[in-house]
C-alpha cells in the first residue's frame, strides 16, 4: 500500500494535467511580473490570474491541427479569458513556459526523492543500531575474511546514502532554475526585471545567461545523481540477495503468510524484491545517457532533447521513488539470523583469526616473512581438511586452526598457549564499533 501510494503521488506530478498546470503557473507569474513593472493593467492581471484555465482535451484537439503543444495550450487558455487574453504569453517564447514549468516539476519531484532517501536512511539507522554487535563474517572476493558486525555493514549503507542525500540537495539547487528571457535569450522584448520578479514568485532562480533554453547540463546533473543513487541501492539489494542464498542464509526478505515462491517448487522463498530493485537500477542508469547527450543542442536551441525528456524525466523520478520505497520495505522488514551468521563465521575452523596471529609475531621479534609463512602454513592445512569435509572443531569446541597453531613448534617458540588463544577473541574485532558508529551517526 505504501509503495502504491508513493508511486501515485509521484506519478501525479508527471501527468499531462500536471504539465500544463506548471505552464499555467509560469504564465501567471509572468503576468504578475508585467503588472508589477507597469505594462499589464491591474484589472486585466487580476482577471488572468483568477480565470485562466485550460482543458487537456481541448489542447489535444487544437494540437492535432497546429502541431505545436505550447500554441495549443495558449489557445485553450485564451478561450477561458476575454480581451485581457492579449497579455497572456506576452514577450515570451515557448521554452520560457516549457523549461520553467519543467523546473517546477523537477523541483517538486526531487523534494519527494529527498524525502524518500531520508526515510530509507532512518530505517537503515534503526536496523544498524539493532545489530550493532551482531557478529558475522566479512567477505573479500566472496571468501571469508575477518569478523565484522552486521551493524557495520548497515553503517556503511547509511554513510553512502548520506552522500547521496547531500548530492541530491545540491542538485535541487542546480535544477531549480527558470527563465523568461524571450527568443534567443536576449531579453529584447522583456526586461531582466520581469524574469527576476517571475522567478521569485515561482520560488526559482533565474538562469544567469540563457540562450533559448535552460541549459541541459542541469538535467544531466539530475540524471546522473539519480543513476548514482540507484547504483548504491542496487549495491544493498545485491548484498541482501547474496545473504539470502541457501548456502549463506544469514538474512532473508520478509516472506508473508500465503506468499508463494515458485509455481513448480513449493519450498522456494526467493529474494524477489531485491531482484526487482536490481532491474530498476539498470533502467534508471540508462536515462543518464540521453540526458548527457541532450547537453549539446544546435546553436541557441533545437528540440532534439524534448522527445527523450518527455520519457526519461517522469520515468526516472517515478522509478526512483518506487525503488526507494521498495528498498525501505526490504530493510525495515528484513529477517536477520544471528545464529546463522555465527555458524558461518565458524565455518572455516578459525581461519578468520589468521591476521591476528600474523600481527602478534612481529611484536615478538619474528620477521614479517617468517610470520606469514608460519601462519599460512597452518591455514593451508585447515583448508585441506575443509575440502575433505572433515570437522572444523574438536569435541571441546576448539577450532581446527587453533589446534594446528598450538601444535606448531616454531610458532610456540615465539608465542605461548595463552597468547595464541587470546588471538581467537571476537571482542578484539568489535572494540571500535562504537567509535565508528559515532562517526557515521553523529
Amino acid at each position: 500500500m505504501v509503495e502504491r501510494y508513493a508511486r501515485e503521488e509521484m506519478s501525479s506530478k508527471w501527468t499531462q494535467q500536471a504539465r500544463y498546470a506548471a505552464w499555467l503557473e509560469v504564465e501567471k507569474a509572468a503576468v504578475k511580473a508585467w503588472n508589477k513593472i507597469g505594462l499589464i493593467p491591474d484589472e486585466d492581471a487580476k482577471k488572468i490570474v483568477k480565470n485562466a484555465t485550460f482543458s487537456v482535451e481541448r489542447i489535444e484537439e487544437i494540437e492535432a491541427v497546429t502541431k505545436h503543444d505550447l500554441i495549443a495550450f495558449n489557445t485553450s487558455v485564451s478561450e477561458s479569458l476575454g480581451e485581457e487574453s492579449r497579455w497572456f504569453h506576452y514577450g515570451m517564447t515557448s521554452s520560457d513556459a516549457v523549461d520553467t514549468g519543467v523546473a517546477l516539476q523537477m523541483r517538486d519531484s526531487l523534494k519527494l526523492i529527498i524525502k524518500d532517501v531520508k526515510m530509507l536512511m532512518k530505517s537503515i539507522k534503526k536496523r544498524a543500531k539493532e545489530h550493532k554487535y551482531t557478529l558475522m563474517v566479512g567477505r573479500s572476493h566472496g571468501i571469508h575474511g575477518e569478523p565484522i558486525t552486521f551493524g557495520l555493514t548497515l553503517a556503511v549503507w547509511y554513510d553512502e546514502m548520506k552522500r547521496h542525500l547531500d548530492n541530491l540537495k545540491q542538485t535541487l539547487k542546480v535544477i531549480s532554475v527558470g527563465q523568461i528571457s524571450g527568443a534567443m535569450g536576449n531579453f529584447a522584448h522583456a526586461p531582466l526585471e520581469l524574469e527576476e520578479y517571475a522567478m521569485k514568485e515561482l520560488g526559482l532562480k533565474p538562469e544567469p545567461c540563457s540562450n533559448q533554453v535552460v541549459h541541459r547540463d542541469r538535467y544531466a546533473r539530475l540524471a546522473t545523481a539519480l543513476a548514482s543513487m540507484a547504483s548504491t541501492i542496487e549495491k544493498f539489494a545485491v548484498q541482501v540477495r547474496h545473504l539470502q542464498r541457501t548456502e549463506v542464509y544469514e538474512c532473508e526478505e520478509f516472506f508473508a503468510k500465503g506468499q508463494k515462491g515458485s509455481s513448480a517448487m513449493p519450498h522456494k522463498r526467493n529474494p524477489i524484491l531485491t531482484e526487482n530493485i536490481t532491474g530498476l537500477a539498470r533502467s534508471i542508469r540508462a536515462h543518464a545517457v540521453p540526458a548527457m547527450e541532450n547537453v549539446a543542442l544546435w546553436h541557441e536551441r533545437d528540440i532534439s532533447h524534448s522527445s527523450s525528456e518527455r520519457f526519461w524525466l517522469p520515468d526516472a523520478f517515478i522509478t526512483s521513488d518506487f525503488m526507494l520505497h521498495r528498498m525501505n520495505n526490504v530493510i525495515a522488514n528484513l529477517t536477520v539470523m544471528p545464529e546463522n551468521m555465527m555458524k558461518n563465521l565458524n565455518l572455516t575452523g578459525g581461519l578468520v583469526f589468521s591476521q591476528r596471529v600474523l600481527l602478534e609475531l612481529p611484536l615478538q621479534g619474528v620477521s614479517r616473512e617468517d610470520a606469514y609463512r608460519i601462519v599460512q602454513r597452518n591455514a593451508m592445512k585447515v583448508w585441506q581438511e575443509i575440502q575433505q569435509g572433515k570437522a572444523t572443531t574438536n569435541k571441546k569446541g576448539e577450532s581446527l586452526y587453533l589446534q594446528y597453531l598450538l601444535g606448531d613448534e616454531e610458532l610456540r617458540n615465539s608465542l605461548s598457549e595463552k597468547q595464541i588463544r587470546e588471538c581467537f577473541n571476537f571482542e578484539y574485532y568489535t572494540k571500535n564499533v562504537s567509535a565508528i558508529f559515532k562517526r557515521v551517526f553523529k
